[in-house]
C-alpha cells in the first residue's frame, strides 16, 4: 500500500558492513551521551531530543544512501522510535512523489553499547568531519 512504510527491522553491526556496493548512513540519535561514551566515525548525528525538527536537513544528507542504520545507547527506544518516524516521513511523501528514492531503513541490533562491547571500532576524536552533525 503506498505511503504505509515497512514495518523496520534490526541488523547486526557485522551484517550491515558486508556489503561494500551498498551507500549506507549511520545516524546516531543520543543526546550528551555521544560526547563522553565515543561515536562509529563518520556516523550522522541527530540527537532525539531535536530529531523531529531536522528530518528536512537529515533527508537532504541521505539522499545518495541506500541503507540508513539508526542507534541509539542500546538501540531500545529512542533508535527504533526515530528509525519509525523517518520511515513513516519518508513513505508517506513518497506516495505524493513518486521518483522520491526511499532508503532501506534499521536499526542497529544493541546500538551503540553493543557495537563496542564486540570490539568494533570505537572513534572518541573531536574531528567535525568523524562527527558529523546538523547545523545549530
Amino acid at each position: 500500500m503506498a505511503g504505509v512504510a515497512p514495518s523496520i527491522t534490526f541488523v547486526k553491526a557485522a551484517d550491515f558492513s558486508k556489503d561494500r556496493t551498498v551507500k549506507v548512513a549511520v545516524v546516531d540519535v543520543r543526546d550528551d551521551e555521544r560526547q563522553y561514551d565515543g561515536h562509529i566515525a563518520g556516523s550522522l548525528h541527530y540527537p532525539s531530543g531535536t530529531f523531529e525538527e531536522k528530518i528536512p536537513e537529515l533527508v537532504e544528507e541521505l539522499k545518495d544512501h541506500d541503507t540508513v542504520v539508526f542507534h541509539c545507547a542500546k538501540s531500545q527506544v529512542r533508535g527504533p522510535t526515530c528509525a519509525r518516524i523517518l520511515a513513516d516521513r519518508l513513505y508517506k511523501e513518497a506516495s505524493a512523489t513518486p521518483e522520491l528514492k526511499v532508503p532501506k531503513i534499521v536499526v542497529l541490533e544493541k546500538g551503540f553499547d553493543g557495537w563496542a562491547a564486540a570490539g568494533w571500532p570505537v572513534c572518541s576524536c573531536q574531528d567535525p568531519s568523524c562527527k558529523r552533525h546538523p547545523s545549530s
